[in-house]
């Protein structure tokens, strides 16, 4: 299969939201075809101590929520704490999470569109201690950020799938 980003979509929208939005496209891609067909017992697994597929794909969604937030210059709400705070919580159907995380990646697609035709070097704060950066650099990470996690949760659907019931906290 081509990855996303050699497939000539979404020429549309600038460069590098177009890198972002592709990274995203196969993000979905690369965990629906690794992680996709794990129970929900394994997505709760910890393999040696490792976080659960279910933790990434929580982070995933909830991250690109929260870096999206310090994009558009607002600070995050009593929800999304929350929603960061319960992350390790791998009590809930695999289908909600999977829609959790289908939801968190259409509506980051729409949100980074939005962006197109602004300045990528306007300066932005990051979390509560105000950290500097830049619209640009907001984006590029959630693109990097994104791909670590998914890079992770593959690795761990990979050794669950082939040690069922090695789970050792």
């Amino acid at each position: 299969m081509t990855e996303p980003w050699l497939c000539g979509t979404l020429t549309e929208v600038p460069a590098v939201l177009r890198a972002v939005l592709h990274a995203l496209e196969l993000a979905q891609e690369d965990l629906t075809k690794w992680c996709g067909g794990l129970s929900a017992e394994q997505l709760g697994a910890r393999p040696l101590g490792m976080a659960p597929v279910a933790f990434h794909l929580r982070h995933i969604a909830r991250s690109l929520d929260r870096l999206l937030t310090y994009a558009e210059q607002r600070e995050l709400n009593a929800e999304q704490v929350s929603a960061l705070q319960s992350e390790l919580d791998c009590a809930v159907s695999r289908e909600a999470m999977f829609a959790e995380l289908e939801r968190a990646l259409h509506s980051s697609a729409e949100r980074i569109r939005a962006f197109a035709g602004m300045d990528l070097e306007q300066p932005r704060r990051v979390g509560t201690k105000a950290l500097p950066s830049s619209l640009g650099g907001l984006l590029v990470h959630m693109a990097e950020h994104t791909g670590r996690h998914v890079g992770q949760a593959i690795t761990t659907a990979k050794l669950v799938a082939q040690f069922p019931g090695e789970d050792s906290d």
